[in-house]
């Protein structure tokens, strides 16, 4: 009799290799281009009485020719050739005021990943550790098709968990050397530069100072834009990463207007992510969107090129990349005998 994983935090993250994770991420974006994937829009419960809310993220796709072999459904001919095809879903919390009151996480998430042809769950995964893994490889992706090929200097503003994440992925796909990490918060980047200064040149800077090395990654929560134009380098390529609201907004309108600006979707990205401010009040519009990084995956047009200045890739996360993200993790877990499986549905 089957059994249903549970995966805590743990086994999510020991499970996951970046470098496997970038490429899932990667095929997940050309799955979602090439209309081999579906997914609803994320829904949202808001709950202004205690300062959260609830997002819910169902998400279905199939990758032809992928990486990753779907190992536990080894009868069917076509997977054994690298093809596969994952669904789950995602719920999701964000509450501000988790940290002072509760002494829990911000951001909370439950990952349900299923078997698209008998609807079977394969797994109930932490969907925290699945988020952050994600978004670095996410912000990797686009890196690797929009940053200078000689990258070799990363900025961070905001030394929270996701900044971790972003510095992993984003040294997978280029030679970072040095890194400048900025927050207000000096033990939040004292504990940064500890976890990463045997690895890298690293020290703390001005939101400045960040801004002007050949990446950058903002991941902050802020709703007034705190990435002035003028210190943006001449060829800079920017992750904005924070804003996954209504309202947020980390980069000033110049950068946005003056950059090859890739989004993720064009529906999330226009109500709650970077542009979704500017959106908004009419000073961005269809025309100041180069296009979406999917579109770039699959070559429908170029990343970066000799004539390019500054890029932006806004992120709002996508259902179909935790999705990708459960199938990577799942596969591993099943290998390794890692989890605990039982009895979901009461079936034996």
């Amino acid at each position: 009799m089957r059994k249903t994983l549970l995966l805590n935090k743990d086994d999510v993250h020991e499970n996951v290799q970046m470098p496997e994770l970038i490429s899932a991420i990667e095929d997940a974006f050309a799955a979602y281009e090439s209309g081999d994937a579906q997914m609803p829009p994320k829904s949202y419960i808001d709950l202004p009485q205690y300062n959260g809310d609830f997002r819910s993220m169902p998400a279905y796709l199939e990758v032809r020719g992928g990486e990753y072999s779907a190992s536990q459904r080894d009868s069917d001919e076509s997977r054994a050739d690298g093809d596969w095809d994952a669904a789950g879903i995602k719920w999701v919390n964000v509450h501000p005021d988790n940290d002072d009151k509760y002494d829990l996480p911000t951001v909370m998430g439950t990952m349900i990943y299923s078997d698209p042809e008998n609807a079977f769950p394969l797994a109930l995964l932490d969907g925290t550790e699945l988020t952050m893994l994600r978004t670095g490889a996410a912000a990797a992706v686009a890196t690797d098709y929009l940053a200078v090929e000689d990258a070799s200097s990363m900025g961070i503003i905001g030394a929270g968990v996701q900044s971790y994440t972003q510095l992993r992925a984003i040294s997978e796909v280029r030679d970072i050397e040095e890194v400048v990490i900025s927050d207000l918060d000096e033990e939040r980047v004292a504990d940064f530069i500890d976890a990463f200064e045997d690895e890298f040149d690293i020290r703390a800077g001005s939101i400045e100072e960040a801004a002007s090395c050949d990446v950058l990654s903002t991941v902050t929560p802020v709703e007034s834009p705190i990435v002035p134009r003028e210190a943006v380098g001449d060829h800079t390529h920017i992750n904005a990463m924070g804003a996954d609201a209504e309202g947020k907004h980390e980069l000033d309108d110049e950068i946005l207007l003056d950059s090859k600006l890739v989004i993720d979707d064009y529906e999330q990205t226009t109500h709650s992510g970077e542009i979704n401010v500017p959106w908004s009040e009419g000073v961005l519009d269809d025309d100041d969107i180069y296009g979406s990084v999917g579109e770039i995956v699959t070559e429908k047009k170029p990343g970066r090129t000799a004539d390019d200045g500054i890029s932006v890739f806004d992120s709002t996360g996508l259902a179909i990349q935790d999705v990708a993200a459960a199938h990577v993790v799942y596969e591993h877990a099943t290998e390794h005998g890692n989890g605990y499986g039982f009895d979901l549905l009461g079936l034996q």
